[in-house]
């Protein structure tokens, strides 16, 4: 059974830009909210798409951490003039000592600061999107050789 703690019917993305005195410009778009572990690849086209479409160049994508890096590859065979960071949590928001806020805070700075290209930010790092793997042991994302 799924706890009732890991269904997400809306973002959490304005509360905690909100509970972090976030002093950045942001537009929150909630494009879907389900678990990475069931996206499909037309879930990663409409991700794709819908920064395509964007004005913006500059692009915060919060994501599950199992299937990240498979939505960063979708994207980075599509954008070529934007700024595109996935960032998400190990510890879910709604747990206590979740590092949603810290990794959120850092994808922030990280889109501010890279050139062109797409990023995930984890673990007080950034790692572009084809350089690095979620480390099933320690919970840590790692950069790859």
């Amino acid at each position: 059974m799924i706890s009732q703690w890991l269904i997400f019917t809306e973002t959490r993305v304005p509360k905690i830009l909100d509970r972090s005195r976030c002093a950045v410009e942001c537009i929150v778009t909630n494009l879907m909210s389900i678990d990475s572990l069931q996206m499909k690849d037309e879930d990663r086209k409409a991700i794709a798409e819908n920064c395509k479409n964007a004005t913006e160049n500059k692009i915060i994508i919060t994501h599950g951490t199992d299937t990240m890096v498979k939505t960063a590859e979708a994207l980075a065979k599509e954008m070529k003039n934007k700024t595109i960071v996935l960032t998400g949590a190990l510890i879910p928001y709604t747990f206590r000592n979740s590092d949603s806020l810290f990794n959120l805070g850092a994808a922030i700075t990280f889109v501010q600061s890279m050139p062109h290209g797409v990023y995930i930010a984890m673990n007080c790092k950034v790692f572009a999107w084809n350089k690095n793997q979620k480390n099933l042991q320690t919970g840590l994302f790692e950069e790859l050789p």
